[in-house]
């Protein structure tokens, strides 16, 4: 058996995802207005090569290798880009509710993927977690409504959230540097973003003071700073219990709404955030003996 995180470290790493879905459920609203004024391949372009600059600095001042385990880190970068693509571009024909709900789908994909792909069979309690998780996300976000062309490319971004999640858990626990690995996807991400802009004929300027502003807002904490932050949490903490506290994005923008956005309190939304909450719980919990693995029994000596 694996021998469990120290206590303090898990605790942090909590801390940490929560802060990530924090930033990210504040971004949904922030993205929508700015693509009035700037192409969605160019915005995600901009933001992840500021990002990456910002921490090819920090790779260079902490003397890692910036060419290690380039091979897996292309591959999880490709699997971003078509998160953040397929995400921002939906958002252009979609409801930023719709987007936030479909978004929130990869709860489902994680245990099913985690299956299919890795061959680890969730727990009871991970999939009745991600069960009620999903109810509340249904619940918060009023489900999908009028389904679109941009629902179904959301519906990618889902999928491949999953992907991104359990990819980084597999390669973070093999040893691999989070630093580095951050750093070598945010480049990669951004030079494809403007290579793709490029060659479709996109147009690079961002036409107004309040988009470059939100480039670079994106850039520093939801990109820079959260995504790394998920990475180092992701060494410690299992795959389906960081998707739960992730499913809680739409949770806190609910909050931001309520609070900064002066919107008014809505019962079902914070019924639907109490079943999220509750599912996280559900995850922490061990399955009922009757569906626990049954040891192999021990062979006794007999007495002498």
């Amino acid at each position: 058996m694996p021998t469990p995180a120290p206590k303090a470290p898990t605790v942090l790493g909590h801390l940490g995802l929560f802060y990530a879905a924090a930033i990210w459920g504040a971004t949904f609203f922030v993205v929508k207005g700015a693509l009035a004024a700037v192409d969605p391949l160019i915005l995600v372009g901009y933001r992840f090569l500021i990002a990456g600059g910002l921490l090819l600095a920090v790779v260079i001042i902490l003397g890692r290798n910036l060419t290690a385990h380039l091979g897996r880190s292309a591959i999880l970068a490709v699997i971003l880009w078509t998160l953040y693509i397929s995400q921002t571009v939906g958002l252009q024909y979609t409801t930023a509710s719709n987007s936030g709900f479909i978004t929130g789908l990869f709860i489902a994909f994680v245990p099913i993927l985690l299956r299919l792909l890795f061959r680890r069979r969730p727990t009871i309690m991970e999939v009745i977690a991600s069960a009620v998780s999903l109810v509340g996300l249904w619940i918060l976000t009023g489900g999908l409504r009028q389904v679109n062309v941009g629902d179904m490319l959301t519906l990618i971004s889902a999928m491949t959230y999953a992907l991104h999640l359990l990819y980084s858990d597999k390669y973070l626990k093999e040893g691999l540097d989070p630093w580095v690995m951050s750093c070598q996807q945010f480049l990669l991400v951004g030079a494809l973003s403007i290579a793709a802009g490029w060659v479709t004929g996109r147009p690079f300027a961002v036409r107004t003071a309040g988009a470059m502003w939100v480039v670079i807002f994106l850039a520093l904490l939801p990109t820079a700073s959260a995504f790394v932050i998920q990475m180092l949490a992701q060494r410690i903490i299992a795959p389906v219990r960081v998707s739960l506290v992730f499913a809680f994005e739409p949770v806190f923008a609910g909050v931001f709404a309520w609070t900064l956005g002066g919107e008014p309190f809505i019962l079902r939304t914070a019924g639907g955030g109490l079943l999220i909450f509750l599912g996280l719980i559900l995850s922490a919990l061990p399955d009922p003996p009757a569906f626990r693995p049954k040891r192999a029994p021990t062979a006794r000596r007999r007495a002498t």
